[in-house]
């Protein structure tokens, strides 16, 4: 048994937000459909890099899904689709504001067709403000949210943060929504509108700036690799590589100047406390990188697992995937895919003891399950 079994889901959404809540749905036992116009599908299927003439990028947050495939500007498949609203418990939508509306799929109407139905839009800039008309992709939300701001070496210009951090919390948030949204429903018997956005994802994930900017109205520093308000908090070169540590807090700052043979530094007046270090990280790091330059990355772990201190080495993702904790949290996961066979993907990172997640389907060909899914869902 999973938790979301008894969920029915709808997933109107292509790229990656809207996706990946319906993905974290999927894992967790739902029945999600994933909802593509016959032509061409989700324009994530033509991303490289392609397995078979598959998209890796899609199928690894499209698994656990059906396709079907219903051209919503057809008044036939629209119907279709508006039958299945009708015994669906929740519904996820990506488009630009307003596409919904144009196309007869908006929350007011739907909502008319099953009260109880939980209606999640994740849109650029969310249903409502002036910037909700614009469309919005993770490269514009990270612009505007601050988070490129802070990103980079501090001389120089902002970074584009290399990878979909708006776009995947945009998800995450989607599912936190409608698993809310879900939970009232048990108490009022209705469904509402669940409305989230990468730009209000990306301002979440600034809580340091925003302490400080709440605190004194400053603008956040680009620190590079530097913490706000930790130090030592960060990435050491090592004589064969890097290791991060956190040894900011006091005893954690004693085992670190231990392990490294520079106790001479807990004597000097600039390091004394974990916000004098703060104040003068600039001129603390150099001094660490020399004692950090003269042991390996193993050496260096090892001592400061042992002494408790938080501390590990910088991993490339080949790595990853290849380690020890990561192969038993099964974090690398198999599955069985109707074109490729036997393929991985990424596992579940949130464990329930009762009732698991499951990877148990590969992504959907485009349209694979159009009649299986049609007749269970009692449409045809």
């Amino acid at each position: 048994m999973s938790s979301l079994s008894h969920l029915k889901v709808l997933d109107l959404t292509s790229h990656l937000s809207g996706p990946y809540c319906a993905m974290i749905l999927a894992d967790h036992g739902a029945d999600v459909v994933k909802i593509e116009n016959p032509k061409d599908g989700d324009q994530l299927r033509k991303t490289p890099p392609f397995q078979e003439g598959e998209s890796a990028p899609f199928m690894l947050w499209n698994r656990n899904k059906r396709s079907v495939t219903l051209n919503l500007k057809d008044q036939n498949d629209l119907n279709s689709l508006l039958k299945m609203v009708a015994v669906a418990d929740v519904m996820i939508e990506n488009f630009k504001p307003g596409t919904a509306k144009r196309l007869g799929i908006d929350y007011q109407f739907i909502s008319k067709i099953n009260p109880g139905l939980i209606y999640c839009s994740i849109s650029g800039f969310g249903q409502t403000g002036p910037y909700s008309p614009r469309g919005g992709f993770d490269l514009i939300a990270c612009g505007m949210s601050g988070l490129m701001s802070i990103n980079g070496p501090p001389e120089g210009p902002p970074y584009r943060i290399p990878m979909p951090v708006s776009d995947v919390c945009g998800g995450m948030n989607g599912a936190i929504g409608i698993l809310t949204a879900l939970a009232a429903r048990t108490q009022t018997g209705k469904g509402q509108h669940v409305d989230t956005s990468l730009f209000e994802s990306g301002i979440s994930l600034g809580v340091y700036e925003a302490a400080n900017v709440f605190a004194n109205g400053e603008v956040p520093e680009r620190l590079g690799q530097a913490h706000r308000g930790s130090a030592p908090y960060q990435l050491f070169p090592t004589s064969d590589g890097y290791v991060t540590v956190g040894g900011a807090q006091d005893n954690f700052w004693r085992g670190t100047c231990k392990i490294l043979k520079c106790e001479h530094l807990l004597e000097d007046a600039r390091f004394k406390s974990k916000a004098d270090r703060v104040l003068n990280n600039k001129e603390l790091v150099p001094e660490l990188e020399v004692f950090f330059k003269r042991q390996t990355t193993d050496k260096l772990c090892k001592a400061f697992d042992e002494a408790g201190i938080p501390a590990g080495p910088v991993m490339n993702h080949v790595e990853v995937f290849n380690d020890p904790q990561t192969i038993a949290r099964e974090m690398v996961v198999e599955v069985e895919h109707t074109k490729i066979g036997k393929m991985k993907t990424i596992g579940v990172p949130v464990k329930l003891s009762d009732t698991p997640a499951k990877i148990s389907r590969a992504a959907p060909l485009l349209g694979e399950h159009n009649d299986e899914v049609l007749k269970d869902w009692c449409i045809k």
